[in-house]
């Protein structure tokens, strides 16, 4: 049985992966922005371990979602899922860029990291010019980029983790909107896959999946100096430093 913290868990897709992920029997503590979320949450999965609340459009609860992540010791697999969409550049920002980046510094390190990109990013740009001036010129598909950087700076420096990112496909989420093309299924089926299958296709670090199959990003995806900008950048913002050697 692993253990697995998932963001972004009271709908979509989070909820999704929660639901598949319980029923093989693993524990999973899921995330709500809000107590009243957490509620509604706690009503359609009961069998969840637990639900902890933290708005991640807020840097202070971003750092104190961490903190109660850590009071459940370490897991074994940690999903980042959270994201908004229709929102403005500041919040998209905040909350695909910046959240995915401190969780990630101060969660107790896992087995496996995993995080939702999107088939959006193709269309993004790393505008890190805009990180100290303008936050509000990033896109949607800006932080999807911005999120396969993240992963594969984490797979550079933390050899012992299978970092990986997930494009989920364009699916009928609330999110997604009804007209979706993909199935659901699809949608969260690459995350179990790779948060808990011992296939050896899934046990690498540093890819980007659609449909778990392993596919290219945009090239500035995988430029190290790019990553490593970001991720100062990233340190700059928050006050949170990368744990390069943490243990």
């Amino acid at each position: 049985m692993a253990s697995i913290f998932i963001t972004g868990s009271s709908d979509g897709l989070g909820l999704l992966v929660a639901k598949a992920l319980i029923a093989r029997g693993h524990q999973v503590v899921l995330h709500a922005r809000n107590e009243k979320r957490a509620r509604d949450t706690w009503n359609s999965i009961p069998r969840a371990a637990a639900v902890v609340t933290g708005d991640l459009n807020d840097m202070d609860q971003t750092k104190a979602l961490a903190a109660k992540v850590n009071a459940w010791g370490s897991f074994d697999v940690v999903i980042h899922n959270a994201g908004v969409y229709h929102a403005s550049g500041a919040d998209i920002f905040r909350v695909n860029t910046l959240a995915p980046y401190v969780l990630t510094c101060l969660i107790e390190k896992p087995k496996r990291l995993i995080y939702l990109s999107s088939g959006m990013q193709a269309g993004g740009q790393p505008k890190l010019d805009c990180f100290l001036s303008d936050i509000n010129r990033i896109t949607y598909s800006d932080s999807k980029l911005h999120v396969i950087m993240l992963c594969k700076a984490v797979a550079r420096k933390w050899p012992e983790v299978y970092a990986n990112a997930v494009n989920p496909g364009w699916v009928p989420t609330r999110m997604g909107g009804a007209g979706a093309p993909d199935s659901l299924e699809s949608g969260y089926e690459t995350q179990l896959w790779l948060a808990v299958s011992q296939d050896e296709r899934a046990k690498v670090s540093g890819r980007y999946f659609f449909h778990q199959k392993e596919i290219r990003p945009r090239p500035e995806a995988d430029d190290v100096q790019l990553q490593e900008q970001l991720m100062d950048l990233c340190g700059q913002l928050t006050g949170v430093s990368f744990p390069e050697r943490k243990g």
